[in-house]
């Protein structure tokens, strides 16, 4: 016990010989809390373009971060009373900047799996990859983690200060932990992105343990702050520059998601939104007619009792089927509204969203929709994206807001993706709109095996009457009657969702595995 205590003693000794710089302790657990929390936030944004931002993810994601602190806490305690010295725990915050630096640059390859799994429809894949991401975020959460503990034994003078000094370092912590969430949230991520935003912390994290590193670890520790200051320093690249679609003509990281404008030689242009795998606007400058969804929600709105004139375009991205109604119907107005102004910049910059009739506002749909006074003749959705889509565009209550903001006549038009082969989510949308509009007033045009268009009316008319009796331009025409020749009414047995209950996220896991079964 005596040789035990004297070895301990001679090494605090040799570390205070040291003389680290007074008050190094107590930054490092403040910017240890500000990585920890900041880099989770950081983490989920990395995840969201290809998981989506869902209740599931960020649970994923939240109890990666908690069960890897635990670890690191178990940990820590045992090497602090192993080797309690303060370039001992600096070490251990070095080698964490260094994983937190590798992490957006390793994370790619899975990233990119979950891309394969997504287009395959495999939910085994799927998962796979999420458990990849979350395993190598998981690491040098881990060796924060250890900090806590360990810093609490070096702190510690005496029996009697142990509550006050743990205390003190907690709270430390977690002041700085919330530094960490709001910096990333307010600052970083909508500054530099969340690659850099990784950097930024994996900097702070090497920055304040050089100072306690001695001989070849803190030249070492120099190194590694240089060289991570060098990629903070150097533009994220491109993700891709060609395609098989064509030519990457425009990229960027917003606010919300990744977008990137593809040309193909003969002048097509596509958007596309975080994991690429679905084109949310195509651009020819001659066309406006494209097939798929875009001409069946062009023409859906006829269906109702009124022709329409006044039409808002809820989730519009580039303006494709915005374009095509102001083109063929000079009485049309269209009201474009989408969360992402990026993409309504992408818009009106690439894909010809440049009509004087076309007003685009910068809002989330229903906020939008329920602060309006407006009234319009058709109201349409397109804002759901997979693999996880907003809850509460699903819901009861926000249809009984779309009904509320209908003229007489109107229509509610929704495009539904999905899993080929799987209707589950058309059922479960089809059954809360039956809910506000009425039975034999859901009708559903199932244009191709991933998307289907549901037709809300709000009259008694039959809308494939009402759209072949439908004034139409010359090119037109043969779009609106395939359109009813499709049409029928909706699926029965989905289950009403409401505000308070609509675990869409369960059932867009379950189509997943429903497939890859």
């Amino acid at each position: 016990m005596t040789q035990t205590s004297a070895t301990t003693s001679d090494a605090a000794s040799t570390d205070s010989a040291h003389r680290p710089p007074r008050g190094l302790l107590e930054l490092i657990v403040f910017v240890v809390g500000t990585a920890s929390l900041g880099a989770e936030i950081a983490a989920a944004r990395l995840l969201a373009p290809w998981f989506g931002a869902s209740t599931i993810v960020w649970a994923n994601t939240i109890a990666i971060t908690l069960v890897s602190l635990s670890v690191g806490y178990a940990i820590g305690g045992r090497l602090a009373d192993r080797n309690p010295t303060l370039s001992g725990l600096a070490r251990w915050v070095l080698a964490s900047s260094v994983f937190f630096a590798a992490v957006p640059f390793l994370a790619a390859p899975f990233l990119r799996q979950s891309v394969r799994a997504f287009s395959e429809y495999s939910g085994g894949l799927f998962l796979g990859s999420l458990v990849g991401v979350g395993a190598m975020i998981a690491v040098p959460v881990l060796m924060l983690g250890i900090v806590s503990p360990y810093a609490v034994r070096l702190k510690v003078d005496s029996v009697e200060d142990t509550g006050k000094t743990a205390g003190r370092l907690y709270a430390l912590g977690t002041i700085g932990s919330l530094t960490g969430t709001f910096g990333a949230t307010l600052a970083l991520i909508p500054l530099v992105g969340s690659q850099r935003t990784f950097l930024v912390f994996s900097l702070l994290l090497a920055l304040v343990s050089v100072p306690a590193l001695r001989g070849r670890t803190r030249l070492l520790g120099v190194v590694i702050t240089v060289a991570i200051a060098v990629l903070v320093a150097i533009p994220p690249g491109s993700t891709k520059t060609v395609t098989d679609a064509g030519r990457v003509i425009d990229e960027a990281e917003t606010e919300y998601q990744y977008a990137r404008v593809i040309e193909a030689d003969d002048g097509t242009r596509v958007l596309e939104l975080n994991e690429g795998q679905a084109i949310h606007s195509i651009y020819r400058p001659d066309d406006f007619l494209f097939g798929g969804y875009w001409d069946a929600m062009l023409v859906a709105g006829f269906g109702g009792s009124t022709p329409p004139r006044q039409i808002v375009n809820l989730g519009s991205a580039g303006g494709t089927v915005a374009r095509g109604l102001t083109h063929y119907f000079p009485d049309v107005e269209v009201d474009a509204v989408e969360l992402d102004d990026k993409v309504s910049e992408i818009g009106r910059e690439y894909f010809g969203m440049t009509s004087d009739r076309i007003t685009t506002h910068t809002a989330d749909a229903r906020p939008w929709l329920q602060q309006t006074g407006q009234r319009f003749d058709n109201i349409m959705l397109d804002a759901y994206r997979q693999p996880y889509i907003p809850y509460y565009l699903t819901t009861r209550e926000f249809f009984q807001v779309t009904q509320a903001r209908l003229n007489p006549g109107g229509t509610v038009t929704v495009n539904v993706g999905h899993v080929p082969g799987n209707d589950q989510l058309e059922k479960v949308l089809t059954a809360t709109m039956r809910s506000v509009f009425g039975d034999g007033n859901v009708w559903r045009d199932p244009v191709d095996d991933t998307n289907t268009v549901l037709l809300a009316t709000t009259g008694e008319e039959d809308p494939r009457d009402q759209l072949r009796a439908a004034e139409m331009p010359t090119d037109v025409r043969p779009v609106a009657d395939a359109a009813a020749g499709r049409l029928e009414p909706g699926l029965e047995g989905g289950r009403v969702y409401t505000d308070d209950r609509a675990p869409v996220e369960w059932l867009i896991d379950a189509s997943f595995a429903a497939v890859a079964e």
